[in-house]
């Protein structure tokens, strides 16, 4: 049985991660770094951690060969510092405080935690090599991680104190509904396209909002993270927009439009076209953000990248 890479890659992403970056010094001492959410703990006796690199990355053969390496865990504010060590920048440790740590390894400032690890052993696997990491130290700051799933990054903090700040107005919740590159809207009752979307009875939940995707769609629907939380200043009504997946078949109702061309001049209110010209801009990046506070002025934070 072949399995497709790219949608076994998907489903991979299903899975919830920290987000690190893992440090050591090459051969003639200089720091490098990457960012990688291939990272579990092993073992608490003796202390083993390991991460996972691919065999085609550019820092194979110095971090394999190295003596030791440090994971330093992001912290729920770092999503700049994550994407900046899963880049080609030329330095990338001029954008952060590290310091040696006490095995020698980069460990950075202001993180959820750092480990500095002895390399324990290198073990082969398929594409990719496992480096078991023997922690001979380690720092705990006590502050949320960010997260990254299905392409973007999260912060569990970030969605329960805005979705709590809501709970004394009425709820919309919609979703921007992906597939292969294309938005799944909806016409609303004056004949604008709209995002398929439900309006909250007492003790409904996120099922509602799979259920009503699913109806309007009529194919499967794949629930995602928390995209946008804005309250409408003038209805006094809290819009909660998460992201989603549809699967495969033709759609019941409304249509699939392509991210790069929506109708934006059909769009039901500038809300709804903010949200999905920020989409379309993130989905071409690859990195998403949630958008934090009213119909007219807010802030995108970091939320969920590859080593």
């Amino acid at each position: 049985m072949t399995l497709e890479p790219k949608a076994l890659r998907d489903a991979f992403g299903a899975f919830l991660t920290g987000v690190t970056v893992v440090t050591t010094h090459d051969a003639t001492g200089a720091p490098i770094g990457f960012t990688a959410n291939s990272f579990t703990s092993v073992s608490l006796d003796p202390p083993l951690l390991l991460v996972c690199l691919a065999k085609t990355s550019r820092n194979f053969a110095t971090m394999t060969n190295a003596s030791g390496f440090a994971v330093n865990i992001l912290a729920e504010g770092q999503k700049d510092v994550s994407n900046t060590f899963a880049r080609p920048v030329d330095d990338r440790f001029a954008a952060v405080d590290w310091r040696k740590g006490p095995h020698g390894s980069p460990v950075f400032s202001d993180v959820a935690a750092w480990f500095d690890c002895a390399m324990h052993q290198v073990i082969d696997a398929g594409d990719h090599v496992i480096l078991l990491g023997r922690i001979e130290a380690f720092e705990n700051s006590g502050q949320a991680g960010l997260g990254y799933a299905r392409g973007g990054y999260f912060s569990p903090v970030l969605a329960d104190k805005a979705l709590l700040a809501g709970q004394d107005m009425p709820q919309h919740l919609s979703a921007v509904a992906e597939r292969d590159g294309q938005v799944f809207l909806v016409v609303t009752s004056d004949g604008s396209l709209g995002l398929p979307g439900v309006e909250l009875a007492g003790g409904e939940g996120l099922d509602a909002l799979t259920d009503a995707v699913a109806s309007f769609s009529g194919v499967a629907v794949q629930p995602g993270l928390l995209y946008s939380v804005y309250e409408d200043t003038k209805t006094r009504r809290q819009h909660v927009v998460y992201r989603a997946g549809l699967g495969d078949g033709p759609v019941a109702s409304g249509a699939l439009y392509p991210i790069d061309v929506l109708p934006m001049e059909r769009i039901v209110d500038a809300a709804t076209r903010d949200v999905l010209k920020r989409y379309a801009a993130e989905a071409s990046l690859g990195n998403f953000g949630v958008y934090v506070g009213n119909q007219e002025k807010g802030r995108v934070h970091a939320q969920a990248v590859r080593g």
